[in-house]
């Protein structure tokens, strides 16, 4: 299993951020999903054993607003609401600077919210260091 699951539906923003992790050293530790639905499904099955181990699920989701099929806060209500999941860190990485979804996001569980930066050079340092805080710095619950 990956410890970053992107869910992106941008092509654009998808390739920024893979490279921006390749760059980094984490691109090998990725999987790249493109909708909601998706994202559930891949956390889905990596925790659908009863006695699932938390090392088989992503250590983080990076996760866009604007997704085709399903939303994204449709997708961290789901991510937070189960027990299995809700440890898991969500990042929010969206081009959104809605209030309300700033709001939302936060009180549905949301583990930070960042806007998008639009130029590309910006856009990697900023998921450099997403990355770089995460899986490196944070000490996740049970550690």
């Amino acid at each position: 299993m990956a410890e970053i699951l992107l869910v992106e539906d941008d092509p654009r923003d998808a390739e920024l951020t893979l490279h921006a992790l390749k760059r980094c050293g984490l691109a090998h530790r990725v999987e790249h999903v493109t909708d909601g639905e998706s994202a559930l499904e891949y956390v889905s099955s990596a925790s659908q054993f009863p006695n699932a181990q938390p090392q088989n699920l992503p250590r983080i989701i990076l996760l866009d607003l604007r997704l085709h099929k399903m939303g994204g806060l449709h997708v961290l209500r789901q991510l937070k609401s189960d027990d299995r999941t809700r440890s898991i860190p969500v990042i929010v990485l969206t081009s959104s600077k809605l209030a309300i979804e700033i709001v939302e996001s936060y009180k549905m569980g949301v583990n930070s919210y960042v806007i998008k930066p639009t130029e590309p050079s910006q856009f990697e340092e900023v998921v450099s260091a997403i990355g770089h805080y995460w899986l490196a710095i944070n000490e996740p619950p049970g550690a």
